[in-house]
């Protein structure tokens, strides 16, 4: 981790050592204020879209791990980007943008669910994540059916 952070800041110093070199200083400090006051603006913007749709999946009664999961990128794009630097701010933009932040999102809930399972199997021994769906109430079977729930078993 150590190391990674190390790479980003060389990476970072590298960007506007090159941005400084073409633009000067002047310029060089006038984009990265512009590129805070920009992803700023976007953050807001973005933000309140995710929490509309999130607002929307929690009133419908659907799960809402894909919206929760955009305002927490959204969220952390708005911290890159206001962290000074070139590098962050691009990082933060591709998080702002929605068909990069869709990509990120699909990493980010495949890494986590196989986190989650792996922890769990540490804790309790192996377990089973079932992937299922609430369905609107229906009315009683007769006695002589069994109940059915429909699902897939994903196992990793």
């Amino acid at each position: 981790m150590a190391v990674a952070f190390l790479l980003y800041v060389f990476a970072e110093i590298a960007a506007i050592w090159a941005v400084g070199s073409a633009v000067g200083v002047l310029g060089t400090l006038g984009l990265l204020l512009a590129g805070a006051f920009i992803g700023s603006w976007l953050a807001r913007r973005e933000g309140a879209k995710a929490m509309r749709a999130f607002m929307d999946t929690a009133r419908a009664g659907r799960p809402a791990e894909k919206e929760l999961t955009d305002g927490m990128l959204v969220a952390l794009g708005g911290v890159l980007i206001l962290v000074p630097g070139f590098v962050s701010d691009v990082l933060g933009l591709l998080l702002m943008l929605p068909p990069s932040r869709a990509v990120a999102r699909k990493l980010w809930l495949k890494r986590m669910e196989k986190r989650a399972v792996r922890f769990a199997n540490q804790r309790r021994g192996p377990v089973m994540v079932v992937d299922s769906e609430v369905v609107p109430e229906q009315p009683q079977p007769r006695r002589d059916q069994p109940t059915v729930i429909e699902g897939r078993i994903v196992e990793n």
